[in-house]
């Protein structure tokens, strides 16, 4: 039995006439008849009463046709929604990334990809950079948005979005009132910054106060972005912190942009390169939004 034997017999049978049947078809009416023939010998009954003037199901008939129509319409909606999980329309997409990222544009994203395609499903899962790559590597996690990645052969990735390196600063510290603040003017500061042990981007931005002249003196550090400014508030010292920090509201605090070359915040997006068209949807939305 094909489907084509299914379509044929509901054709039939709603028509109530192998003629109509036929020109809706678009055959000739012998080819159908032959074909309905052949169905009720390999069901082993009659589906139809024949007559001279007309076409009427028997009971066997009428049943087997609410069975068809059931199969045909599942068959219709696999089609569909192969069709659509093929274009990306339709599916999951689970998402690896930091605290201090979602405080930036991700979200935006996120939502526009929401409403661009309303039928897949978007999970955030919030985790560390080292957390974050083996998730991706075993497929439990579809693309990574972090700082200053690791270079792995069987990643790709690409700078999604560009943002600087500012200065958080207790309101009322002497370099507060100035507009941009040079990275070397912070000589001699006390720093709260992010743990070097567990964090690439940490690592740059201790390079880059070397490179300006000085080591910085780190007092406190922290996993995420955002205690960070918690730990300014306390007045335990200032802290070097993504553009997108500047979203947190918090009393006593002041951000302050550092003078070019100012140290690099860009986050990047990470896949697998075999990926599906989920995935390729995303990262297509995600070129256009930052482009």
């Amino acid at each position: 039995m094909e489907l084509r034997h299914l379509r044929y017999f509901v054709a039939v049978a709603e028509a109530a006439s192998f003629t109509a049947a036929a020109k809706s078809l678009n055959i000739s009416q012998p080819p159908l008849s032959q074909q309905i023939r052949d169905l009720e010998e390999e069901i082993g009954t009659r589906l139809f009463a024949r007559s001279s003037r007309n076409v009427e199901l028997t009971e066997a008939g009428a049943d087997f046709l609410n069975h068809a129509r059931m199969i045909l319409g599942q068959v219709e909606h696999a089609a569909y929604q192969a069709r659509a999980i093929g274009s990306g329309q339709v599916g999951t997409l689970n998402i690896g990334t930091t605290g201090s990222v979602l405080l930036g544009p991700l979200s935006t994203l996120v939502a526009r990809f929401k409403d661009h395609s309303p039928g897949v499903f978007v999970r955030i899962h919030e985790m560390d950079p080292q957390t974050q790559e083996a998730a991706l590597i075993a497929h439990r996690t579809d693309l990574s948005f972090v700082r200053r990645p690791r270079h792995n052969a069987d990643l790709v990735a690409t700078v999604a979005w560009q943002e600087k390196v500012g200065v958080a600063l207790p309101e009322d510290h002497p370099l507060a009132d100035r507009e941009k603040i040079e990275l070397a003017a912070l000589e001699g500061e006390s720093f709260v910054f992010l743990r070097l042990v567990d964090s690439r981007f940490a690592r740059y931005l201790h390079d880059c106060c070397v490179a300006a002249g000085f080591v910085p003196n780190i007092t406190n550090e922290v996993v995420e972005s955002y205690s960070l400014t918690s730990l300014v508030a306390a007045g335990l010292g200032v802290a070097l912190v993504p553009e997108c920090i500047q979203n947190l509201s918090r009393p006593g605090i002041v951000y302050r942009a550092l003078m070019e070359p100012a140290p690099e915040a860009d986050v990047y997006v990470i896949s697998r390169p075999n990926h599906g068209p989920v995935v390729a949807s995303f990262l297509e939305m995600t070129r256009e939004m930052f482009a």
